[in-house]
């Protein structure tokens, strides 16, 4: 399976940015049993959403949250594309609250 790389750019400090990528992770955690694992800046995502599976890598820097995702094919790509993005967007928003719980 091939992967697909992403990279959403954000204003906060690199531990504002980590401390609010965690909070997603944890979300998904709850809602799909996505496991994740953090060293230091960077974190491995793995297991199964709707049957798919998750495998992901991710770096945060001073500037943006890029990494690699496991590519669902081409159906699905587009959508498992934006969903990242729209997610991790959200998360990293200057604008909204910290501790504000991601929507589906």
């Amino acid at each position: 399976m091939g992967m697909m790389k992403f990279e959403v750019p954000h204003q906060l400090s690199k531990d504002q940015a980590r401390e609010r990528v965690n909070r997603l992770f944890e979300y998904w955690g709850r809602k799909y049993g996505i496991q994740s694992d953090w060293s230091g800046d960077r974190a491995h995502l793995s297991g199964k959403v709707m049957g798919i599976g998750i495998d992901a890598r991710l770096e945060v820097t001073f500037r943006a949250v890029s990494g690699e995702a496991s590519d669902p094919g081409f159906l699905l790509r587009d959508k498992a594309r934006r969903y990242l993005t729209d997610k991790f967007n959200a998360a990293l928003d200057p604008e909204a609250a910290p501790d504000r719980p991601p929507e589906d």
